[in-house]
């Protein structure tokens, strides 16, 4: 059963020529039968390994080192069907009386654009004695 699921934005500082970027994933995550948790990360629509291990960081786009990534912001999505009073509408099978065709359109790539930084504060500059 899906317990959660959100889109995360991971930022990456390569290690070796500090290089800084960040790549927006779906998340979901849910419960099997046996009450174990998992998450399971998606990229346009293909899964992916964690960001945030080893195997699932990305290779730096300047040197191709590879740094596992850092939660930096979130966004939860409403697991279905939500509460009582939530706006909704039920899909008829007649297209016409439903917005166009979702299943027609291009995919809406994360790389598609360049993704926002979320850039750390500077220092603030030191007292004079």
């Amino acid at each position: 059963m899906i317990t959660e699921l959100a889109v995360e934005r991971v930022e990456f500082t390569c290690g070796h020529c500090w290089h800084k970027w960040s790549v927006d994933h779906d998340v979901q995550y849910y419960r099997d039968d046996n009450g174990d948790e998992w998450e399971y990360f998606t990229r346009d629509g293909h899964g992916v390994p964690s960001p945030y291990e080893p195997e699932g960081a990305p290779p730096c786009p300047l040197c191709g080192r590879r740094w596992v990534g850092r939660l930096a912001a979130r966004r939860p999505v409403p697991v279905p069907p939500g509460p009582v009073g939530t706006p909704r509408q039920k899909i008829t099978t007649v297209r016409e009386q439903h917005r166009t065709d979702r299943h027609a359109v291009p995919p809406l790539e994360a790389g598609a654009h360049e993704q926002p930084r979320q850039d750390t504060p500077a220092e603030p500059a030191a007292e004079p004695r």
